[in-house]
């Protein structure tokens, strides 16, 4: 039989890797990962999933939200084939359309913009607006031609000015 002092050791040693285990899973999605989740949801990895998953990990940091603390409103361009942005948005905050965090607008998004997005923090109501202008679509159709979704991903994590951000009218 174990003596007291023997069960509190065992008890702090299993709440430490319990601990230990939670930290390691919280960890950010890697790039196969990223890939394997865009391309199940959306059906393949063009480069808008990955300028999505840029706009929502940059709204999730800078907007400071809880798990399914945000909601999206995003408007497709013109020129945009399809709200490929927002399933890597989706990807990204955990937003969906069955929570209702995830609306796609029936208005198109203003000219020379591929896609615009208001995203809100639920509890403080802060919000960002995130543009990408109608530029990226030749370089967008150069790395569907030239790049496999790993060349993808990177181009668009290193590319500069994917994505415009400016603060977004406060709600309550």
């Amino acid at each position: 039989m174990k003596t007291p002092t023997r069960l509190r050791k065992s008890a702090i040693l299993a709440l430490t890797l319990l601990a230990a285990t939670a930290i390691a899973n919280a960890r950010a999605e890697t790039q196969e990962d990223w890939i394997a989740l865009g391309t199940r949801i959306h059906g393949g990895f063009g480069p808008f999933i990955p300028m999505g998953i840029r706009i929502g990990l940059d709204a999730k940091e800078k907007l400071k939200a809880d798990p399914r603390g945000l909601t999206v409103l995003f408007y497709t361009g013109e020129k945009s084939p399809c709200p490929c942005i927002a399933d890597g948005i989706m990807l990204a905050t955990g937003v969906s359309p069955g929570q209702g965090t995830l609306q796609i607008a029936a208005e198109k998004a203003p000219a020379g913009l591929l896609a615009v997005a208001i995203i809100r923090n639920r509890k403080t109501g802060e919000g960002l607006k995130y543009t990408v202008a109608d530029k990226w679509m030749p370089k967008v159709g150069e790395w569907i031609k030239t790049l496999d979704p790993a060349g993808r991903y990177e181009a668009v994590m290193k590319a500069e000015d994917v994505f415009q951000v400016s603060p977004a009218a406060r709600q309550n």
